[in-house]
């Protein structure tokens, strides 16, 4: 028999969903099966299955440790490394804001890949913050997630609670979301523009239009140039809506691609960079996250700002555009 209590961290999770990520290798009929034998009970009672867990409730699972190991992955236990690269910006109980470097992963694309994810669970390991068991029960994740070859602010819940709270803040804008980048050409004016992008997922590109259209969802993206050499203009630019390569994709559509985007960009542009400065990525970085007046499990972030300093390649471009900036 194994006796699990559930934690603040876990809590606020249905039962059943807690026990499929638990037992990750087993099944719904076979969760309802051995609740309705009472092989598994909730509080010493048969549970229905759609209880949703609160700190203090015991799960107690009255099955043979091998099988409970055959079902965590067949007993094999992951390795989370740590990653040098990757800095912490902000961290309290309930978050971790990281600084993620181009060419890094915000999520696995395949199994064999190591991403921020696992970089930011190798670090709750190391800093005795969680368990790979604690893992079973509830693993964080993050909430914003940057294309490959983007760098900046990345957010991970590390509670149920504070995930859940992050995904509304998200969905419904109330996060302000800035990003820094370099683009071609001279930008002399703020803009707020709207339009209508689609992805193609065969080609992982997205296109973009003025007008409606089908399938196209609309996209809205604020930006204001703060220096400009009438060659390439450093933009600070707002993240209003948050498609698929929505940035990249919609400054491409109004004439001034991201410098060193290798899907929506200039060759030409791209190429002087790449042996000019070494460049091999898009110049977009998430730059700061503000954060609305807030209660709940996110309080200790109501009304701040985490911002991400800037890469030092980035810097070195920037200060080439404008020795003030």
């Amino acid at each position: 028999m194994r006796e699990l209590n559930i934690t603040k961290l876990e809590e606020q999770q249905r039962l059943d969903k807690y026990l499929l990520r638990y037992l990750k290798n087993t099944g719904t009929g076979f969760i309802y099966r051995m609740m309705r034998k009472k092989n598994i009970t909730l509080n010493g009672k048969k549970p229905k299955g759609n209880e949703l867990l609160k700190e203090g409730d015991v799960i107690r699972l009255y099955l043979a440790e091998d099988t409970i190991l055959k079902f965590q992955n067949d007993g094999i236990q992951e390795e989370f490394p740590v990653s040098k690269e990757l800095k912490i910006l902000y961290e309290d109980d309930q978050i971790l804001a990281v600084n993620k470097p181009a060419g890094m992963l915000s999520q696995k694309a395949q199994s064999q890949d190591v991403s921020v994810n696992e970089y930011n669970m190798g670090y709750l390991i190391q800093s005795g913050q969680m368990t790979s068991e604690d893992f079973l029960r509830y693993r964080p994740g993050i909430c914003n997630r940057l294309d490959r070859n983007t760098s900046g602010l990345i957010l991970a819940a590390k509670t149920l609670p504070a995930a859940r709270q992050l995904s509304e803040l998200i969905q419904s804008h109330d996060l302000k979301k800035f990003y820094l980048t370099i683009v071609a050409g001279d930008l002399k004016e703020s803009g707020h523009v709207k339009a209508y992008l689609q992805k193609d997922e065969s080609e992982n590109k997205v296109r973009v239009e003025s007008h409606p259209f089908e399938g196209g969802d609309m996209i809205e993206t604020a930006y204001e140039p703060i220096s400009s050499s009438g060659r390439e203009t450093l933009l600070k630019v707002q993240l209003i809506t948050g498609r698929t390569h929505q940035i990249r994709s919609h400054l491409a559509y109004l004439g001034h691609p991201v410098i060193g985007d290798g899907k929506y960009g200039r060759k030409d542009i791209n190429e002087y960079y790449r042996k000019t400065y070494g460049l091999k990525h898009q110049l977009l970085h998430a730059h700061q996250i503000y954060f609305p007046e807030l209660d709940g499990s996110l309080h200790a972030l109501s009304g701040t700002c985490i911002e991400a300093p800037l890469p030092e390649l980035f810097s070195e471009i920037i200060a080439g555009i404008s020795p003030d900036v």
